[in-house]
């Protein structure tokens, strides 16, 4: 039993995982409500999948990239969770948990059934700003998570016979100018509770834990607070 935590994007979700299968799930779309959201929201998951807090093997997180306050928000919960019932924390990275979302919603392509795909989800960090990396099918990273400005010509040492598929809140802009014929925008939102919850059982077998005291969130760039005058 782990409690997998997402709150790094508009969308918060927590589920509780047994074996990588979610047993329950909830999301809070408020990114502005994240922080009030969660706590209530954990224990309204225990009870319905009666379950205790004390049945729990691990606690899951994205780590980042994504929204400052929401990856603080998900990293305390976790970190205090885990230091309270004595459990170890795991941590996953946003971009790739996104991508093995959109892997098993989307793949194979109904329309490109031969095609090499590279999956690329965007996270949106304003104006013309993204997080995002590319992944293969079998999520390695061809391009490493970091902050990108987006033109017409980004990621095109990446396009050659390859299909890439785009994804996220940050996609729109790349979208509005990309010329690429050989590039897939998906509208749809992104599951990525599935997702987390396969990446974090994986990580659980294999022993892959987090350091409880020195974890913290992947912000890829530095954040910045303004002192009104």
């Amino acid at each position: 039993m782990i409690l997998c935590i997402d709150t790094a994007t508009e969308a918060a979700s927590i589920c509780i995982t047994n074996d990588g299968t979610p047993l329950h799930t909830q999301v809070n779309t408020d990114q502005k409500d994240h922080a009030g959201w969660i706590q209530v929201a954990i224990s309204q998951l225990l009870d319905e999948s009666k379950i205790t807090m004390q049945q729990l093997k691990a606690v899951a997180v994205t780590e980042g990239p994504g929204s400052y306050t929401g990856l603080r928000v998900g990293m305390a919960t976790a970190k205090g969770l885990c230091y309270a019932l004595q459990i170890p924390l795991i941590t996953v990275n946003t971009l790739k948990a996104m991508a093995y979302g959109a892997k098993l919603q989307w793949l194979p392509l109904s329309g490109h059934p031969n095609a090499t795909v590279l999956l690329c989800p965007m996270i949106d960090a304003r104006r013309m700003e993204v997080f995002t990396a590319v992944y293969n099918e079998a999520l390695e990273p061809v391009v490493a998570p970091k902050a990108l400005i987006l033109d017409a010509s980004s990621f095109q040492d990446n396009l050659q016979n390859e299909l890439l598929v785009c994804f996220g809140s940050g996609s729109s802009k790349w979208k509005a100018i990309s010329r690429y014929p050989n590039v897939l925008f998906m509208e749809e939102a992104v599951n990525t509770p599935p997702a987390l919850a396969k990446l974090a059982t994986s990580l659980y077998f294999n022993g892959n834990f987090a350091d409880l005291a020195y974890a913290e969130p992947v912000y890829i760039k530095e954040f910045y607070t303004y002192t009104k005058k």
